[in-house]
C-alpha cells in the first residue's frame, strides 16, 4: 500500500440515544409555540414549527451512517466527493478526550469548515500527509457545532 494514501471509516456523527424526556420536551415546546402562534393568528408559523419538530424527531431517531474517508496525493476524499488541496487552506487535528477530529478550513463560501471524525486511524500519518500540502493552523470548532453536539446531534 502506498504511504501517501490513508483510508478509514467512521460514523458520520457520534450517536447519542435520546431519552423519552427529550422527546416529550421537544413536543411540549413545539406545541406551546404553535398554540401561541395560532393565538396571534400566525397559522403558517404554527404549521412550520410542527413540521420542523417532526423532522427534528425523525433525525434524532436516525442511526449514523458509516462514511469512507481517504487522504491521497490529490486531496481529501469523503465518500465520492474529492476536495483538492488547492481548494483547502489549512488543517488542525483536534484531540479531545473521547473523540479526535480533523478540521479542515476550505476556500468555499458555503462550506468553510470540514469536520472529519478520525476514528481509529494513526494521527501522525495523517499529519505527515497533510503537512506536505496544507498549512497546520489551530482551528476552533464553531460554537454552533458544540451546541448541537451537546444536544445530541
Amino acid at each position: 500500500m502506498d504511504n501517501s494514501i490513508i483510508k478509514w471509516e467512521a460514523p458520520e456523527y457520534k450517536y447519542q440515544k435520546k431519552s423519552h424526556d427529550w422527546f416529550w420536551a421537544v413536543w411540549i415546546i413545539a406545541l406551546s409555540i404553535s398554540i401561541a402562534s395560532i393565538i396571534y393568528q400566525n397559522i403558517l408559523f404554527a404549521v412550520l414549527i410542527i413540521i420542523g419538530s417532526f423532522t427534528l424527531v425523525m433525525y434524532a431517531l436516525r442511526q449514523p451512517r458509516l462514511i469512507r474517508f481517504e487522504l491521497n496525493k490529490k486531496g481529501v476524499k469523503i465518500e465520492d466527493s474529492l476536495y483538492p488541496y488547492k481548494t483547502l487552506k489549512s488543517f488542525w487535528v483536534q484531540e479531545e478526550p473521547f473523540e479526535e477530529k480533523l478540521l479542515i478550513q476550505s476556500n468555499k463560501i458555503l462550506m468553510p469548515l470540514i469536520s472529519i471524525p478520525l476514528g481509529k486511524v494513526d494521527i501522525v500519518k495523517i499529519k505527515n500527509i497533510l503537512i506536505e500540502n496544507l498549512e497546520e493552523e489551530e482551528i476552533e470548532e464553531p460554537l454552533s457545532h458544540k451546541i448541537m453536539e451537546s444536544l445530541g446531534f
